[in-house]
């Protein structure tokens, strides 16, 4: 059996030490669903994330872009999926440590694992569910001396309020989704609408879903934004204002662009940080988990979500959903080894309703 890599010295547990039986290390829509499994389980959880609030990566990089893959909702944005997630696990009464990252974590003689944050803050768990997303994720940015005196001011990595952005003359620079995305979105009729976009990818050729680039491309015909081939390699400054930025285009030439603000969409550079000195099996930045409880080599210790690999494995929120299910069943014995776990429907069972906090309803 694999066991945890432990510190060469035994750490100093201070009285205040938070006693539980579960700890999520991330507090995105896996990780507060991680909440939810548990919960019907009657196991609470303590919640940390490096975030200063809940949602995770769709909070942080897009709260106001749709998602249309949620079971039973056809369409909602990152913040609303936050917010019905926060309200369907209020009845479980979790406690969130927001801005806080875990820097140790040590597998004790009596099979507990202590828990230490950068802030000092202790735990004693049972468990520990990793819903961490792609780790401490990290926007990859644009290698250009001087760039970064205008970030938050002028060049983004993320767009927080569409607003923002309105009447702009705007450069966007990327080929996924995300630059796909909020291209359309700014060149559309509407409030948020910019004076003017145009889209800078390195290549012809995109990772974004194929419709969006057929429309961009149609919107570009129609002189109603403008795509360049190229990559930016410098920036046009006056005054201590960016008013523009040098592109090398395919033929080697390089032109100056003039904007007002660039949202650069390069992606996200996965850094696990402390999670890599755990003594977990890691695979391409990813725990490797089995998919009957999605255990990582360390028994007791869970990983759900982007943060996890196995065979067949899909980036998706509602595979991060069900393996949150599986997860919470398998933490179960663990946490309490007396007690057998029935599987239980929440439409029929009372002891779920009561869980839950509501009435079970009679049907005649």
């Amino acid at each position: 059996m694999d066991t945890l890599v432990t510190a060469p010295v035994t750490p100093e547990i201070r009285a205040d030490v938070i006693e539980t039986d579960a700890v999520i290390i991330g507090a995105g829509p896996v990780g507060l669903f991680q909440v939810f499994e548990l919960g019907l389980l009657e196991i609470k959880a303590h919640v940390i994330d490096s975030l200063a609030y809940a949602g995770g990566q769709p909070m942080e990089l897009y709260p106001d872009k749709p998602i249309f893959d949620i079971p039973a909702v056809p369409v909602c944005t990152g913040k609303e999926l936050t917010d019905a997630l926060m309200k369907q696990i209020e009845p479980f009464k979790p406690t969130f440590h927001f801005g806080s990252e875990v820097s140790t974590v040590l597998q004790q003689p009596d099979g507990r694992f202590f828990v230490e944050t950068g802030k000092g803050t202790q735990f004693l768990t049972k468990t520990i569910f990793i819903a961490a997303g792609v780790g401490a994720f990290q926007p990859r940015t644009l290698k250009v001396d001087g760039v970064e005196k205008y970030e938050g001011s002028q060049v983004h990595y993320r767009v927080k309020n569409p607003a923002d952005f309105a009447g702009k003359n705007l450069v966007i620079l990327g080929g996924g989704d995300s630059a796909l995305d909020w291209t359309l979105n700014f060149v559309a009729e509407g409030p948020n609408k910019a004076e003017s976009v145009i889209l800078i990818h390195r290549r012809d050729g995109f990772k974004a879903a194929p419709a969006n680039v057929a429309k961009m491309r149609e919107l570009c015909d129609a002189y109603e934004m403008q795509f360049i081939v190229g990559q930016v390699t410098g920036l046009d400054e006056r005054d201590n204002q960016l008013v523009g930025v040098k592109v090398t285009g395919s033929d080697g030439v390089t032109r100056v662009v003039p904007m007002d603000a660039m949202l650069i969409f390069f992606g996200l550079s996965p850094k696990l940080g402390p999670i890599a000195q755990w003594g977990l099996d890691i695979e391409r930045k990813q725990l490797v988990v089995d998919t009957e409880k999605f255990s990582t080599n360390v028994p007791g210790i869970f990983a759900v979500g982007d943060i996890n690999t196995y065979p067949g494995k899909k980036k998706l929120i509602l595979s991060g959903f069900h393996e949150c299910a599986l997860a919470a069943f398998g933490a179960s014995p663990i946490i309490n080894p007396e007690k057998r776990v029935l599987l239980q429907y929440t439409t029929t069972s009372p002891k779920l309703h009561k869980v839950l906090g509501v009435e079970t309803p009679t049907f005649d």
